[in-house]
């Protein structure tokens, strides 16, 4: 089996440098690194945690806690970075707080005592993780002040705003699980941005929110906009089931681009997140406040990009919007 001192030699760089590009610490540019794990790769190098533990006083370990395992965002956001640590000789021990603030408290406390040397929360809605005696990473939202890096939510609800906006719809209703996520709010704020006084809207919360939908489109709301794909599924029953036909009737978009997106029929409007991206960052954030470094002051946002579907359409009537510009909310 091939050690870092055979991998330098192929290379003809400094062991130093093979070590740093392996472990994801100091500055090799990405080429180099790319070219040394293929290198490693090929010549079977295998990392020894254990001579690593002892020689650097860390585990090669990080933490993962994770809000609610079953909805399907999270494990894909969970197996990213999985395979982003990986790539480092990384290993990831997940943490469910199952949809409970108690439990995710309990859940990093457990991941501490595990001995991993950082890590990265995906919070509770409303919640504020208390500070850990590790590095730590929050993937959350831009309105959230400990945020390092997340998805633009803000961005993408614009986006989606912005289309409904250009097909001609000028009386929209926006569906929401719970006002008290940070995520959905900025989703929301984002698609009232991208409206742009052009059109009413109404905003809905929670199952109330579903129910008062159908009265909604009774009364002229031609498009609605559910700040995730599965509220979006939700809607779409609800619609199919009193009769109505999107996008003939009524346009429906969602947020997240899960495989449900392309299930649905018609497939979902929507707005995708780059995973893989927001992965990369925080692994680079939390392996670099591992070696020292300090944790940047602000969050990094990734932006989001539309995926237009046939779930949308332009309405069929064109109401004119009133002079002034009101909000319904429902919760």
């Amino acid at each position: 089996m091939a050690n870092i001192k055979q991998i330098a030699a192929n290379m003809g760089v400094s062991v130093a440098t093979v070590s740093n590009a392996l472990t994801g610490k100091g500055r090799v540019s990405q080429e180099m690194v790319e070219r040394i794990r293929k290198c490693a790769d090929e010549l079977g190098y295998r990392p020894s945690l254990a001579g690593r533990a002892l020689r650097s006083g860390q585990t090669g370990i990080l933490g993962l806690v994770m809000p609610d395992l079953t909805n399907p965002l999270f494990p894909r956001i969970a197996q990213h970075l999985s395979l982003e640590a990986d790539s480092r000789q990384l290993s990831i021990l997940i943490a469910d707080s199952r949809g409970n603030a108690l439990e995710q408290s309990q859940a990093m406390k457990r991941l501490v005592d595990r001995g991993v040397d950082g890590l990265l929360i995906v919070p509770q809605k409303g919640t504020s993780p208390e500070s850990q005696p590790v590095p730590t990473v929050i993937i959350n939202t831009a309105s959230d002040p400990r945020n390092i890096v997340s998805a633009d939510h803000a961005g993408g609800g614009k986006l989606i705003a912005t289309h409904i906006a250009g097909l001609g719809h000028r009386k929209v209703a926006m569906l929401g699980a719970d006002p008290v996520s940070e995520v959905q709010g900025d989703r929301i704020d984002g698609m009232i941005s991208g409206l742009a006084g052009t059109a009413d809207f109404q905003v809905f919360w929670s199952q109330d929110g579903l129910g008062n939908l159908i009265r909604a489109v009774e009364t002229g709301v031609t498009a609605i906009m559910a700040t995730s794909d599965l509220l979006a599924l939700s809607a779409h029953s609800q619609l199919t089931r009193a009769g109505f036909s999107v996008p003939d009737d009524v346009s429906l978009t969602g947020f997240d681009d899960l495989p449900l997106a392309t299930a649905m029929h018609p497939m979902l409007t929507t707005v995708a997140q780059d995973v893989a991206q927001i992965a990369d960052r925080a692994i680079n954030v939390l392996t670099l406040a591992i070696s020292g470094e300090s944790l940047p002051d602000t969050g990094t946002t990734i932006p989001m990009h539309l995926v237009v579907r046939d779930s949308t359409a332009k309405p069929r009537h064109t109401p004119k919007p009133n002079l002034t510009f009101k909000q319904e909310i429902s919760q």
